[in-house]
């Protein structure tokens, strides 16, 4: 194995075993005595089934985590991207359907083997806590439409991509990365009129004393909104969230319908300010900043290695075919994406607590915010004591009590 494939093996080896080691503390850190800040929202009796549902979420993970780190070590060593490349080889002399065959070999295993533990997941563990609310109609049905969509979005930028790369020559990432910058802002674009209603039903908000309350909030903060939507999250879950999506014209701030049931007009209000606070503090903006700029790097470095022999040979290839290697680039990247994601949750969570100073200081609704966050915990079964290697490595959001604790130091 040369230096490539050692790359590759060690950041497959290091990510599973830092999941298992996080893991381990994770529920090592779980407490008996439910934390007092929650005696108001929780039961005892709720506390400890969340705490079982952490456990068997978590050994259900592992197990997952560990058949398929196995059979990719045992594809990848067998030979099996050389064996799906020749199969290409076979069925197609075109180098683009040949491409789409051996992408659509691999996504297409990939599925199959993903499928069983995503099925279990859904209508076992989740309906075993009470939160599955699909049907094996809605599962198919959504797995049809993200394939379908996946087809259709993935298929022409994976040609637009390959053709870049095949012909333009040296600066080929620089075509690639502006086409990924124009299509991404397209998408993002469409997603809540178009790609959104294709799984959930999408309604204005016809709560009239919430909806006035929200407008009057918006107006307050100067924040551009023509209306407030609802999605129809309980027909899969009973789990409650709210988000921001789009930008222009088709910004959206959308509600679950499980939140807007489960939770007070105030509370409801501030935990949409915090969605607001996103995008006042232009963390949405950042984000998207961010995330240009790791994929022009990203392929920048690709345009280094994409005709580099030695990252095929890592994976026992006998040809040099470029869609491979945007494949194997890939696995190597992930090396550093592993790092990078390390400090991205960590700016997630100090923009987390912006939004929530935000929420506060705009709403001077402390006390609505703080027993908002809670159902929200009770509801959803959250962790309310994660261990704090645990959520170094894998939280987006401070754990709920720092962030309780946090909001009412600011709302003072």
């Amino acid at each position: 194995m040369n230096i490539y494939g050692i790359i590759i093996l060690l950041t497959l080896l290091v990510s599973y075993f830092l999941g298992l080691i996080s893991d381990y503390l994770n529920i090592k850190n779980l407490k008996t005595e439910l934390p007092a800040e929650f005696r108001d929202v929780y039961s005892q009796e709720r506390y400890e089934l969340s705490q079982r549902y952490l456990r068997e979420n978590t050994r259900f993970e592992n197990i997952s985590g560990t058949f398929l780190l196995i059979i990719t070590l045992v594809f990848w060593f067998a030979g099996g991207f050389e064996w799906v490349n020749q199969i290409a080889i076979k069925l197609s002399g075109n180098f683009y359907i040949r491409a789409l065959i051996f992408i659509g070999i691999l996504s297409g295993l990939s599925g199959i083997l993903s499928l069983p533990f995503s099925i279990y997941e859904t209508f076992v563990i989740e309906e075993k806590y009470g939160f599955n609310k699909t049907t094996p109609k809605i599962f198919i049905t959504d797995l049809l439409k993200s394939t379908a969509l996946s087809i259709l979005l993935g298929v022409p930028l994976l040609l637009l991509v390959l053709y870049v790369f095949k012909e333009v020559g040296s600066i080929a990432w620089l075509y690639a990365w502006i086409a990924f910058i124009i299509i991404s802002l397209i998408i993002q674009y469409i997603y809540p009129t178009l790609i959104m209603p294709i799984f959930n039903k999408i309604t204005p908000l016809e709560d009239a004393e919430l909806k006035e309350k929200i407008m009057n909030y918006a107006r307050q903060v100067n924040f551009p909104i023509k209306n407030v939507y609802v999605m129809d999250a309980s027909k899969r879950s009973s789990k409650s969230n709210a988000f921001f999506t789009g930008f222009g014209k088709n910004k959206r701030i959308v509600l679950f319908d499980t939140l807007i049931a489960n939770h007070t007009p105030d509370e409801i209000l501030t935990i949409l300010a915090h969605e607001v606070g996103h995008y006042k503090k232009h963390h949405i903006i950042q984000g998207a900043i961010i995330s240009y700029a790791e994929s022009g790097i990203m392929l920048y470095l690709l345009s280094l290695f994409i005709d580099t022999k030695g990252l095929y040979d890592a994976f026992y290839m006998t040809e040099q075919p470029i869609y491979a290697g945007i494949l194997f680039f890939g696995m190597l990247f992930s090396a550093i994406e592993l790092i990078l994601s390390i400090f991205f949750n960590m700016l997630s969570r100090k923009n987390e607590r912006e939004a929530d100073k935000f929420a506060i200081q705009t709403t001077k609704m402390t006390e609505a915010f703080v027993s908002g966050l809670k159902k929200l915990s009770e509801k959803n079964l959250s962790n309310l004591t994660p261990h704090p290697f645990y959520v170094f490595l894998h939280y987006s959001h401070p754990p709920t009590l720092e962030r309780i604790e946090y909001v009412k130091r600011v709302g003072i």
